[in-house]
């Protein structure tokens, strides 16, 4: 066995990240920062499709044959629908700020005048007023962090807006395929998370055979970004598992 024989072989699981809706790459800026001296890391936009089983698959199409999973709000949507199409590629899942149920009704509905209005040339309008407001936990990167947020999602941009509302708008109950996900799992919510509530988090942890629960304190729908140290404490524990 050569040199790079054996680096291939002591090289640690490559680690997916899946960001939320209307954020790309710069949601986890921290992580790889914090993670990527040790083994490679890597994220896939969520824009090529219109539904959650076919964002999934897509991004199996691509993605390492075997790797740790992490997804984030929508992100963990998607996580857990690659889970359910090919639970044998993942070797560990995390689930940060996300839900595991189907859309209710009414939010599915309360979604169409968004996709008009952004449709209209309103993104930045709903990004500020309507959904970006409802993200963080009051603090002195708040700002910052809204900053770009918008930059995220105007970069994106309006069609992708729709085609991710679509896509959540039809997305499949995960409930029977958590039950079945037999690894090392992390269930990971900000404490002042308004979107995602505490009580969805619980949900994924009863559900999950071996599963961790981790809060963030001083932290809303975006602790990667708002608590970037804790949130890296709780990844790594869930790495080393």
């Amino acid at each position: 066995m050569d040199v790079t024989d054996r680096s291939i072989q002591n090289m640690k699981t490559p680690l997916l990240l899946l960001p939320g809706m209307m954020c790309d790459a710069r949601l986890f800026q921290p992580q790889f920062t914090a993670f990527s001296a040790r083994r490679p890391v890597m994220t896939a936009p969520l824009t090529n499709a219109n539904t959650i089983p076919d964002l999934a698959s897509n991004i199996l199409s691509h993605a390492p044959g075997r790797f740790a999973l992490a997804g984030l709000s929508m992100g963990g949507i998607v996580a857990m629908e690659i889970a359910r199409q090919a639970p044998d590629r993942i070797e560990r899942i995390a689930l940060l700020d996300t839900n595991p149920l189907d859309e209710p009704p009414e939010r599915a509905a309360a979604r169409e005048p968004q996709i008009a209005d952004v449709r209209a040339g309103g993104l930045r309008r709903v990004m500020r007023d309507e959904m970006k407001p409802n993200y963080l936990a009051d603090g002195p990167n708040q700002g910052a962090i809204l900053d770009l947020c918008m930059a995220m999602a105007e970069a994106l941009g309006p069609e992708v807006f729709e085609s991710q509302s679509r896509a959540l708008q039809v997305r499949p109950d995960q409930s029977d395929t958590l039950r079945g996900l037999n690894m090392p799992a992390l269930v990971l919510c900000g404490a002042e998370d308004t979107l995602c509530p505490l009580d969805r988090h619980t949900l994924m942890r009863d559900l999950l055979p071996d599963a961790t629960l981790e809060v963030i304190e001083g932290a809303g729908h975006l602790p990667t970004l708002e608590q970037p140290d804790a949130t890296n404490v709780a990844l790594a524990r869930w790495l080393s598992r």
